[in-house]
């Protein structure tokens, strides 16, 4: 099941990352059938997925951030 058909892919960074913490603590309190507990991994791999493309999003803007920054300090070339 792909994050697009169960709703995750909306949810933002925050959301993702409490629901995903939700689910560690549901399987770290044990109890659950071995369905219900599979169930909530790959809930929690999906969930997972949504936290690093937020994340993966967030670092490629800090780094074409610095690039731009770093562009506007470089000194102007010899033919300029």
């Amino acid at each position: 099941m792909s994050d697009e058909k169960n709703g995750y892919a909306t949810l933002g960074y925050e959301q993702a990352r409490d629901q995903l913490l939700e689910v560690v603590r549901e399987l770290e309190a044990g109890g659950k059938s071995l369905e219900e507990s599979l169930e909530l991994w790959e809930k929690g791999e999906e969930l997972a997925r949504v936290c690093e493309r937020h994340l993966e999003g967030a670092r490629k803007r800090i780094d074409d951030k610095l690039a731009s920054v770093g562009e506007a300090d470089e000194p102007p070339s010899d033919g300029e």
